[in-house]
């Protein structure tokens, strides 16, 4: 497999969640928001790219939250949330489970599928939006919790990704952007990854004016679920941003 490839499998990027089992057990049918089928908004290659990934391997990650996501979360109350990037739906199940309203995003239609099935038998209720972020067509201002767990968001020379995260934030809403340490640093490959392509936490922080305030920014070590891709990672740089107004 081409070593990109094999990086973005690796680094975890749309949730590291992982085995269905310990988390997602089964439970009524839940009354989520049908797939929307031929509906993809945004770019077919991606889409595709990141189908052919999901379809290779049965199952890409742990099927459990992400650490940093269930630490950060403890305090809040439970709102409307918008989970970008949202994989095989570990993150989104968890987050309906503790009683939020879960809006989950994500480019694979092989991811959706799986991640619609976890929460039908969680019995939980998910709106899935199959869309690129910087495409989808998302209420503004209007989450009290955006979380981005380890995404895959394409820089752009207008910032359309880093904007996009913050446009949906509402007053007195939370932004969550984890990813791993390091990768930010690495050199390009000669394959074509090349870091400085992607959105970093520390590009969103560098875009906040005085209507946010910083509650975290910084390095810590990682509590990875066992198994899954991107398992090997460490650290996690968290960015978590309160939207004052």
């Amino acid at each position: 497999m081409p070593e990109r490839q094999q990086e973005w499998r690796d680094r975890g990027t749309v949730g590291d969640g992982g085995p269905m089992t310990d988390n997602i057990t089964a439970g009524s049918p839940a009354s989520d928001t049908p797939l929307p089928g031929d509906g993809y908004i945004g770019d077919p290659a991606v889409r595709a790219e990141w189908d052919n990934r999901y379809a290779d391997r049965q199952q890409l990650w742990s099927g459990r939250p992400n650490g940093a996501l269930v630490a950060e979360v403890a305090g809040l109350t439970p709102g409307r949330v918008l989970d970008v990037g949202c994989g095989e739906g570990a993150d989104a199940v968890w987050l309906a489970r503790a009683g939020w309203d879960v809006t989950a995003l994500e480019v694979s239609g092989v991811a959706l599928e799986r991640a619609a099935g976890h929460a039908r038998d969680a019995g939980v209720a998910v709106r899935w939006v199959h869309a690129a972020l910087t495409e989808a067509v998302l209420p503004p201002a209007s989450f009290d919790l955006v979380s981005a767990q380890y995404p895959a968001l394409l820089r752009t020379p207008d910032a359309a990704a880093e904007r996009a995260l913050l446009a949906a934030v509402a007053p007195g809403g939370v932004l969550l952007l984890v990813h791993h340490a390091g990768m930010d640093t690495q050199q390009a490959h000669d394959s074509g990854f090349d870091p400085a392509d992607y959105v970093w936490p520390s590009m969103v922080a560098a875009l906040l004016t005085d209507d946010w305030k910083v509650e975290v920014n910084e390095q810590r070590p990682r509590v990875a679920p066992d198994g899954g891709a991107g398992a090997h990672h460490t650290d996690d740089l968290v960015l978590r941003a309160r939207r004052l107004r």
